[in-house]
């Protein structure tokens, strides 16, 4: 169940972590966190749209997305 429909709408492009993270305004160390901490299986490098809205899924769309 897609709790937030706006999320697929989103047409993303690769990002890394670290870009990630200033989009949530955290720390890539506080990211990395989180993501383990959600159990989230996320690749090390560049992070694909897929995955991008996994991590959107898990902790919302950062604020300047929405």
């Amino acid at each position: 169940m897609n709790i937030n429909p706006k999320i697929d709408d989103l047409i993303l492009e690769p990002k890394y972590r670290n870009i990630v993270a200033d989009e949530y305004g955290i720390s890539l160390r506080t990211l990395n966190r989180w993501i383990k901490k959600a159990g989230l299986d996320i690749p090390n490098g560049l992070i694909d749209p897929y995955h991008l809205k996994i991590i959107y899924r898990a902790f919302d769309i950062p604020k300047h997305l929405k």
